[in-house]
């Protein structure tokens, strides 16, 4: 292991001590949960279930018919005020680089950070570190980060 991963709990528990709350918490409500299924997806296996639009010629889905499945439309859509809200009234923010963290100050209560995938674990105790700082919430904060050293 290398000599530059520290114990890091007090990183992991950094968004605990520096809690930020939503600026304003709103309801969600999701008009629809379940997700809409392609047809024929139930008669064959080769079909799978991830919707498709049915573009057939004769298709009784296609023409809405009765008894027939839901199919997406615009009336589903989500509130605007409240669309790409996490449930703890956040939006997400995907950071690469202190520079992008720092852009997050005036805007610690509507935006939480969500440190990229490609992130190593050295850049990410020192991203989650200057996060606490800024009191900027950080959702994936304990990933990647070892809580014993070598």
């Amino acid at each position: 292991m290398p000599g530059w991963i520290r114990l890091c709990e007090d990183s992991i528990d950094s968004n605990e001590s520096a809690m930020v709350s939503p600026a304003r918490k709103v309801n969600i409500v999701k008009k629809r949960t379940k997700p809409f299924v392609r047809v024929q997806s139930d008669n064959f296996k080769r079909v799978s279930a991830s919707w498709r639009r049915p573009r057939g010629i004769d298709s009784r889905t296609r023409r809405r018919f009765k008894g027939t499945r839901p199919q997406p439309k615009i009336g589903f859509g989500s509130n605007k005020k409240t669309r790409f809200l996490l449930p703890d009234g956040f939006r997400k923010y995907t950071i690469h680089n202190l520079g992008d963290l720092e852009s997050l100050v005036m805007l610690n209560r509507t935006y939480a950070a969500e440190i990229a995938h490609n992130i190593g674990a050295k850049k990410r105790i020192e991203l989650i570190e200057r996060a606490k700082q800024l009191s900027v919430k950080v959702i994936n904060a304990d990933a990647r980060i070892r809580a014993v050293e070598n």
